[in-house]
């Protein structure tokens, strides 16, 4: 039976700072950063260490509350209504050790902070493309980031964990001399939080300093031709490259060109390990077919800089989207994909991705991550100004990404699967399969259940 006075009284108790829905600071602090999820829990808890993280664990256990973890809220998939909710955002340590080119990260810290840390040092984790984004969240959720197609997934990467279990029990798994839980660290390495609760993980550094990278936009009318050329030329991509297509519904927004504002364009997104030269040589196809660019900032930039290129804004999103993943780009699909924007509404815009690259070779040892030999995505996505408008924004969002359905495999991958009903998509059945075992023999009660469901 759920106590949420007896719960906030024992953490207190224990020196753990609680918000009940009466406090001053609970609306605050219930809010997720993604605002399509909407926390409203019984008690907040606010983690300064791993002690912390065990008392609010064997609290929610004793007292019946169901537990959510957040550092930022990025991947908010599922309501705390009534539960617990975890905060780890002022646990935010982050520690580069240069030679052994690895870095250990708290379950608060941002990818902002530890690409600030590694950059003295000319190195740079896989990390995502936005500063403010969790790592923990985002690297048991797959982790695909600029540099993935050199040197694969975040989670693939991963070296070790320190963990509290649904039991209120401190591990460390991975590392040399932490091999007593190989499943647990298998089921981190994609899998999600749903298998424990992460307060620090070990991840690797490369030798990275600087790239070419940036956008340059096109006449919308050259999108057809142009996805044509990235269907073909995708194959051949080389690792060192990162690559999408973007049509887009440009802002009315005077610092635009005339020809661009309000209107739609075709936007060429790019990311490569070399110098302008080399870069553009590898680009020079897609640039053909794209046309003379309206607008161009691909550039030579620190890797440090290239966090803050296309990434969300650090405020508060209610944006929504939907990825569908593509063994091909068929001409039927890119007409639809053009339709989308065509058609207007609330749609924002249309990324077609490239994947592959070390993303689809997968390392010894390397954990669940699915569907790692399709090549390409689409994401539909779309933001709306408030909360009266999610619903119809969410629904434009969802029959855009039907139109594309058909020619889609039905898989998805875990960072951009908002719908917890829809885990088992993120994965082969067999892979499936045995995180559901994970689950079953972590979390039997199912007490982590904010997330990703593996029941």
């Amino acid at each position: 039976m759920r106590n949420v006075d007896d719960a906030a009284r024992e953490l207190r108790d224990a020196g753990v700072r609680t918000l009940l829905p009466r406090d001053q600071d609970y609306e605050e602090a219930r809010l997720p950063w993604r605002r399509t999820t909407e926390h409203r829990p019984g008690l907040i808890a606010e983690a300064a260490g791993p002690a912390d993280v065990r008392a609010v664990v064997r609290a929610a256990g004793a007292h019946g509350l169901p537990l959510t973890v957040m550092a930022t809220g990025h991947g908010a998939v599922r309501p705390c209504d009534g539960g617990l909710l975890l905060r780890t955002a002022a646990m935010n340590g982050v520690r580069v050790d240069p030679e052994r080119r690895t870095v250990r990260v708290a379950a608060g810290a941002l990818w902002g902070d530890v690409v600030a840390a590694a950059a003295p040092f000319g190195l740079a984790p896989v990390s995502g493309s936005s500063p403010t984004v969790g790592v923990v969240g985002y690297t048991l959720g797959g982790g695909a980031g600029w540099l993935s197609r050199r040197y694969g997934y975040a989670a693939d990467g991963l070296i070790s964990a320190e963990v509290v279990t649904a039991e209120g029990e401190i591990l460390t798994v991975g590392g040399d001399d932490h091999q007593d839980h190989p499943d647990l660290l298998w089921a981190l390495r994609g899998g999600g939080g749903a298998f424990a609760l992460v307060t620090a993980l070990e991840l690797p550094l490369y030798p990275v300093a600087e790239a070419y990278a940036g956008m340059a936009v096109f006449p919308f009318e050259n999108a057809a031709r142009a996805l044509a050329v990235y269907r073909d030329w995708a194959w051949d991509e080389p690792d060192r490259s990162n690559t999408a297509l973007m049509l887009m519904r440009m802002p009315d927004a005077p610092h635009l060109p005339e020809p661009l504002r309000g209107r739609p364009a075709l936007g060429l997104r790019a990311f490569h390990l070399g110098d302008a030269e080399e870069a553009e040589a590898v680009l020079a196809p897609l640039r053909a077919a794209a046309g003379t660019p309206l607008m161009d900032m691909l550039r030579p930039i620190t890797f440090a800089d290239t966090s803050a290129l296309f990434g969300p804004p650090p405020g508060p999103s209610r944006a929504e989207g939907r990825l569908e993943l593509l063994r091909d780009l068929p001409e039927e699909a890119v007409a639809e994909v053009i339709g989308i924007v065509e058609d207007g509404g609330p749609v924002a815009g249309v990324e077609v991705r490239h994947w592959g690259g070390a993303m689809d070779r997968p390392p010894e040892g390397a954990g669940p991550v699915g569907h790692r030999d399709v090549p390409f995505s689409v994401m539909v996505g779309a933001e709306a100004a408030g909360p009266e408008e999610s619903g119809p924004v969410g629904e434009a969002v969802a029959k855009a990404a039907a139109r594309v359905r058909p020619y889609a495999t039905g898989g998805s991958f875990l960072n951009f699967l908002g719908d917890p009903e829809a885990t088992a998509t993120a994965y082969t059945e067999e892979d499936h399969r045995r995180l559901v075992e994970i689950k079953r023999r972590y979390d039997p009660e199912d007490l982590l259940s904010g997330g990703h469901d593996f029941r």
